[in-house]
């Protein structure tokens, strides 16, 4: 008998297996298509290293490799430690911020809370602050707050409504309705289903999104404070631009320290979230 259902079950993944349309001819040409393109595209990339590059490789490695010690130990706003922790705060401002507007947004956003136009008119606004990359809001931003870290803090800000709503929307929309039409039941209004019904099944994904974006900002400063965001970019920049190369290999070490610890951090508390652990 069981050799009977075993034989009837490899019939029926036979039968569905020749049932299955052929799309071999269309997958061919799909295939085809992104070599095309890959061809393309390397067709107008120069390829190589000249000299001149090889030698600037070879002494950022010389710098990393002997790294300027007084830079690392200097507490004054020059020294390293001062400029790592002024690149964190501006990250945590701007992320803590961020994620504060972009809640309300989100609800705006979100069709199944909403009305559509209104959920349509937020979603382009969301969808204008993320079309424009931070180098640009920073550029901008910095002819209006002047250089400084408050610069990177509203920069990074603005940027991050944009991503952490984009993130929201999707997990708003995708929660349990059941909740909503059992408050709807009771006569709640919208307030009352989104504080009772919405942000507790939601809190988990609002701050994983936020740790994530978190990630994100702390990368971004660094690069957004060459245009004179405030922390360590900029002096990294001179630094490169002045060819100090062992100031520029202290830079490196200690970013690369604090970005893989923070990134470690990160993912140990979005893991401990998605797995609904506090």
């Amino acid at each position: 008998m069981t050799d009977i259902k075993q034989f009837q079950a490899q019939e029926n993944i036979l039968e569905k297996l020749y049932s299955e349309p052929k799309n071999l001819w269309k997958r061919i040409l799909i295939i085809l298509f992104i070599v095309g393109l890959m061809i393309w595209g390397a067709s107008g990339t120069k390829i190589g290293i000249d000299e001149k590059g090889l030698n600037l490789a070879k002494s950022i490695f010389s710098g990393i490799t002997h790294p300027e010690t007084l830079l690392l130990f200097n507490l004054t706003e020059k020294g390293i430690p001062y400029l790592v922790l002024e690149t964190i705060a501006i990250a945590f401002l701007s992320t803590v911020i961020g994620s504060i507007l972009a809640i309300p947004v989100s609800f705006l956003s979100s069709t199944n809370i909403v009305p559509k136009p209104v959920a349509y008119v937020f979603r382009a606004i969301v969808l204008f602050i993320r079309t424009i990359p931070s180098l640009v809001w920073a550029l901008i931003w910095v002819r209006v707050t002047s250089t400084g870290p408050f610069c990177g803090v509203v920069t990074q800000s603005v940027c991050s409504i944009g991503m952490i709503s984009k993130l929201n929307v999707t997990a708003i929309e995708n929660l349990d309705t059941g909740v909503l039409e059992a408050l709807d039941a009771c006569g709640a209004n919208t307030f009352e289903k989104i504080r009772v019904g919405v942000l507790p099944q939601l809190s988990a994904s609002f701050v994983s999104t936020a740790i994530y974006r978190f990630d994100i900002n702390l990368k971004d400063a660094t690069i957004l404070g060459i245009v004179g965001a405030g922390g360590i970019g900029f002096p990294l920049d001179a630094a490169i631009n002045s060819a100090r190369w062992s100031r520029v290999g202290a830079f490196l070490i200690v970013l690369i320290i604090m970005v893989v610890l923070i990134e470690f951090i990160s993912t140990k508390i979005r893991a401990r979230l998605a797995r609904g652990r506090s």
